[in-house]
């Protein structure tokens, strides 16, 4: 037997459900890529929403790309379990807050129509770094990708959010609607402004005056997400399926840590998040810049030394005393460069709980996937503060040389390297063992999707860069990081 409405009032007792009648609910949110990490975060919040009466904010979720999500909740009337684990205990809730769940390319039509619903005001992203299809460190659309230069002619079929999102605001401003609110929730610095830059560069292209009123009419509020969430494995789906005594095709799994931190900028209304401890605020770029600092930053580093010794998982990592030692520097050296309106201590000393959760089993190949698209928000943007203030940055240095290494062909081990990056993985091979290690510097330098030119004109930090990467074939992962400890 599997999830569904008729099975909700027979489940185990300790079991939430949802506290409210999904027939009434109203669509009033559109998502766009319905991955766990949206199931595990903005749908668990609007489903407290819908419980506290705020009926009009159903969510319709479209994914970008593939059906498998889709196809798994269909049956289950859309609901899936949430599990949130701490490493001593479980509890299971069911959501009902996805209405609908559409596949973009199998009906591009069916997607625009449902975001040019007047009922619908909020457009949500959780699409990853790569599908913003734009060179992030200065905000350029790529004009180039097939995918952009499709939508550019067939408006009416898009395939990407640009031409989603466009073609739906010049519809929605055809029919008299209200301009929608664009909430970007992947881990980009400014990342509403980022948005808002690229769907205007987007439009430009072929209409000038929509690009000019998205511009002055879209309102893409900044935002902060911090929760992690690891994907959902067989062992996950049998320990749900115990717990709730039915089959889920496919819960999520997350952490009871949250922070979910939103600049207020809704003109045409947003549920009443705050009642669930989501932070409306002014500016969010502190917030964002310390956790896409110390933990996506740390997260990186830890996933690179996962793939480099073949330790699976950020608790098998970070239960390391090398490691523990390594990110504890890491950290000391970025703190300096948090706003003083948070508390970088405070953050840290939750993180190191975090990740020594053994229960999450976030797999080091999951946080590695697209690494080159996070390495320059991540590590580079940091590590060039540091180096232009000549602050201590060996630890944040060593962490990009991490990176380098664990894009070889073997690990330590001599197994393969799952390298799950379709933007490095574009570019030229590197032959880290042919080559020597001043070779390989100067070919991850000359990779212009990661690094911009001022860091090949600086020789000094190549110099350090080759000594880090030199140390790790030497000595090793854990044996290099120690050396700096």
């Amino acid at each position: 037997m599997h999830l569904s409405e008729s099975v909700l009032a027979s489940l185990p007792t300790g079991i939430t459900i949802p506290a409210y009648d999904r027939a009434s609910i109203t669509p009033g949110v559109v998502h766009l890529g319905v991955g766990a990490f949206h199931r595990a975060h903005q749908a668990v919040f609007i489903d407290d929403c819908l419980a506290r009466g705020e009926t009009e904010w159903g969510i319709v979720a479209a994914s970008m790309r593939s059906v498998d999500t889709r196809d798994a909740l269909a049956p289950q009337d859309n609901l899936y379990t949430y599990s949130e684990r701490d490493g001593r205990s479980e509890t299971l809730r069911v959501i009902g807050s996805i209405i609908e769940i559409l596949v973009a390319p199998e009906n591009p039509a069916r997607l625009i129509e449902r975001l040019c619903d007047p009922r619908v005001r909020i457009v949500t992203l959780t699409v990853t770094e790569k599908g913003y299809l734009a060179n992030l460190p200065d905000r350029s659309l790529l004009l180039d990708h097939p995918d952009i230069r499709y939508d550019l002619v067939h408006g009416d079929k898009p395939r990407t959010i640009h031409g989603v999102l466009t073609e739906a605001t010049r519809r929605r401003r055809q029919e008299g609607g209200v301009p929608l609110t664009l909430l970007s929730c992947d881990n980009i610095p400014s990342n509403g402004k980022v948005l808002k830059t690229l769907l205007v560069q987007f439009a430009q292209q072929g209409d000038p005056d929509l690009a000019n009123y998205i511009d002055q009419n879209l309102s893409c509020p900044c935002v902060m997400v911090d929760r992690i969430v690891p994907a959902t494995t067989d062992t996950d789906r049998t320990a749900v399926e115990q717990g709730l005594g039915v089959t889920d095709a496919w819960p999520v799994v997350a952490e009871p840590y949250f922070r979910w931190v939103i600049e207020d900028n809704f003109p045409h209304g947003r549920p009443a998040l705050e009642a669930s401890g989501v932070e409306f605020v002014d500016d969010v770029e502190p917030y964002e810049h310390m956790k896409l600092r110390m933990l996506n930053g740390a997260h990186t580093a830890i996933a690179a030394i996962g793939q480099i010794t073949g330790l699976a998982t950020v608790a098998d990592v970070y239960g390391n005393p090398h490691v523990k030692r390594f990110i504890d520097c890491y950290w000391r050296e970025l703190e300096p460069t948090l706003s003083a309106a948070v508390s970088g201590g405070e953050y840290v000393a939750g993180l190191r709980q975090r990740f020594a959760n053994p229960a999450l089993q976030h797999r080091s190949v999951q946080i590695a996937s697209d690494a080159s698209q996070k390495v320059p928000q991540r590590i580079l943007a940091p590590l060039g503060e540091l180096i232009g203030e000549k602050k201590e940055h060996r630890a944040v240095l060593m962490a990009l040389a991490l990176w380098i290494r664990s894009c070889a062909q073997k690990d330590e081990n001599g197994q393969i390297i799952v390298i799950r990056d379709p933007v490095f993985n574009g570019w030229p091979p590197v032959d880290q063992n042919s080559l020597t290690a001043e070779e390989v510097i100067d070919r991850f330098i000359s990779f212009d999707g990661v690094f911009g030119a001022e860091w090949g004109a600086n020789s000094d930090f190549a110099t350090e860069l080759v000594d880090a990467y030199r140390a790790i074939k030497t000595h090793g992962a854990l044996g290099a990081i120690e050396l700096i400890v």
